[in-house]
């Protein structure tokens, strides 16, 4: 089962721009190591907080791009571990190590990817059929 972690801001979270001490980045790259090791680890990437954000709204069947900032520094996420573990549990027990500080990624979210148990058979079948490359790279 793939779960994605996504960090983001707490509600009383105050962002900072200064960089993370070279322990708590110490402390972050452990954690990827661990998961590497582990053999769970499919991908671990932050997000630039100073890369303007965009954002594509359909409307009616109109697709609108709007730029960022988002509203509120709550709205970001700071990153996200992609991993495949047997359980949602275990996807818990990772999250619950995972290091926290640099001031977004106070609150841990995790949720299970969609994979191909959860798709109807025909839909599945007409993935297949369309996209098999992609459909491919899905988990049983």
């Amino acid at each position: 089962m793939r779960f994605m972690i996504m960090a983001g801001p707490g509600k009383t979270t105050a962002q900072s721009d200064a960089p993370p001490s070279d322990d708590l980045f110490a402390a972050y790259m452990r954690f990827n190591e661990e998961l590497a090791k582990a053999g769970v680890l499919v991908v671990a990437e932050g997000l630039a907080p100073s890369a303007p954000p965009a954002q594509v709204s359909v409307i009616g069947g109109k697709r609108t791009v709007t730029d960022g900032p988002y509203a509120e520094a709550k709205e970001l996420i700071g990153g996200f571990y992609l991993i495949d573990v047997k359980s949602r549990d275990e996807a818990i027990q990772w999250a619950l190590r995972c290091p926290v500080g640099l001031g977004f990624d106070d609150v841990l979210e995790i949720r299970q990817m969609t994979g191909a148990a959860d798709v109807p058979p025909e839909m599945l079948a007409l993935a297949r059929r369309v996209a098999p490359t992609w459909s491919a790279t899905w988990k049983e």
